[in-house]
């Protein structure tokens, strides 16, 4: 079984459909209300886990319920959580999301700055027996601390690089073989809105291939051969939360098992798509048996 670690980001996620997403202060009623797992590498962790892999996830929460909590779904789901530290006195992170009737989402998360940052018991070793390594950006000490690590032991190395200050994320780019940006994360570490220059001025500090995910647009990438672009399947989205997320777990594991980067993009882009036909973040993140039968097919249907 390929084996992956995830490092980073975990949370209490509170999630509210509403009709629409204001523009401006006012009181909306949500539709529905529900509690799930979120954080981009413990959400990873989870879909690395149902797309077929032995996954672990070291990140640090508070000694405190929602702490217990974050570990419980995890441990639900078949993730390893052996190198979760409980930080004394800390809270662990809470987000609260609205999610409107076109799927689109709008995020809050609240960190506490008693979250120790210091990485060092995080357990580096026992990086040499996986076979490919994420790491968000949410705790930039940690991602630097395991992709050299990982490096060292010849692990690839995948960054799921979303907004994030862009001192770190260049520096984090520069660590790793594969820096995978969200749109708002390119522009910040690039400083230009546009994602093919963004590109190219990444691909000068990047040690390896750099790329972004433009939703429904796909995946656009620079790698030797040049700009490559892989088309996402269309669907009908219900939900867009934790979708990124899903594509750097199944990306990662593509390239875990030694796929081309355009074999592990269309399955990235079909398990993010096929996330976005369900409700509820992390919860709607698909099967190997699911996304491998949509890509026999070439498409997906809703």
């Amino acid at each position: 079984m390929t084996r992956l670690v995830c490092v980073g980001h975990s949370t209490v996620d509170t999630i509210y459909r509403v009709a629409a997403i204001p523009a401006s202060p006012t009181k909306i009623l949500a539709k529905d209300y529900r509690e799930a797992g979120g954080g981009m590498a413990a959400n990873a962790s989870v879909a690395a886990a149902r797309l077929g892999a032995e996954v672990a996830y070291w990140g640090r929460v508070g000694d405190d319920a929602p702490g217990e909590q974050i570990v419980a779904w995890l441990t639900a789901e078949g993730v390893c959580t052996d190198a979760v530290r409980r930080i004394a006195g800390a809270r662990s992170p809470r987000t609260a999301v609205l999610v409107d009737d076109a799927g689109e989402r709008l995020i809050c998360t609240y960190n506490d700055l008693a979250l120790d940052d210091e990485p060092s018991w995080l357990p580096v070793t026992s990086l040499a027996a996986c076979d490919a390594l994420l790491a968000d950006v949410r705790w930039p000490r940690g991602a630097a601390l395991v992709f050299e690590a990982a490096r060292a032991a010849r692990v690839p190395t995948v960054l799921d690089a979303d907004i994030a200050p862009a001192a770190a994320l260049r520096d984090l780019a520069a660590r790793c073989d594969y820096a995978i940006f969200s749109e708002p994360g390119l522009a910040a570490a690039s400083g230009t809105a546009n994602a093919r220059a963004g590109l190219r001025r990444m691909q000068t500090l990047a040690r390896g291939v750099v790329g972004v995910t433009l939703g429904a647009e796909g995946f656009l990438w620079l790698d030797a051969g040049g700009e490559q672009h892989a088309a996402a399947p269309q669907v009908v989205v219900v939900d867009t939360l934790a979708a990124g997320d899903v594509f750097h777990a199944a990306f990662t594991l593509a390239i875990a098992e030694g796929a081309a980067i355009a074999d592990a993009a269309a399955f990235a882009n079909t398990a993010a798509a096929l996330k976005c036909t369900r409700a509820g973040g992390r919860n709607g993140a698909p099967t190997r048996a699911e996304v491998d039968a949509l890509l026999r097919e070439g498409r997906l249907t809703s």
